[in-house]
This record gives C-alpha cells, sequence and structure tokens, in this order.
C-alpha cells in the first residue's frame, strides 16, 4: 500500500497524541511498577499503552514501505516525518 508523506504525518500525530496519553495517565496514576491501582486504572493505562505500542507500530512500517518506495534513506525519511509532526519544516 502505497502511503503520502502526509499521511505518515498524520499517523505519526496520532502515535504521539497516544504517547502523550500514556504519559497523562502515569502522571496521574503514578508509575505502572508502583502497583496498588484498582482494576479499571490498570485497564486505562494498558489499553493507551497498546495504543500508543500498535500506532507506533504500523508508523515505523509505513515509513519504511514508503522510504524503499521513494527510493531515500529510511532513517531520513523517519526524521522528516517526526519534525513535520512535531510542527516543524
Amino acid at each position: 500500500m502505497a502511503h503520502t508523506f502526509d499521511e505518515l504525518v498524520e499517523r505519526q500525530q496520532a502515535a504521539n497524541a497516544a504517547h502523550r496519553e500514556v504519559l497523562r495517565l502515569r502522571d496521574e496514576y503514578g508509575p505502572p511498577t508502583a502497583g496498588g491501582w484498582a482494576e479499571t486504572r490498570t485497564a486505562a493505562y494498558e489499553t493507551a499503552w497498546r495504543a500508543w505500542r500498535d500506532l507506533a507500530r504500523e508508523t515505523q512500517a509505513a515509513v519504511t514501505e514508503y522510504a524503499k518506495e521513494q527510493g531515500v534513506p529510511r532513517y531520513g525519511a523517519e526524521q522528516d516525518v517526526k519534525a513535520k509532526a512535531r510542527g516543524g519544516a
């Protein structure tokens, strides 16, 4: 499946948002290794963490495919996508 640069940026932005949610929950609940979380907190954190993991994995695979299709170095494509997703260049 062909991906456009803008699609990759949108994917990265979604992964970034999911990561921010994981960090927000960790700040609110405390470290996951501290234990003592209610079942609902554990479920919320695990769901957010899985969403972030899955989005990040899918984005990385799409960037790899895009780089191959465009004939550009993967690292450079990844850095360009991440910079644009953060609001840079």
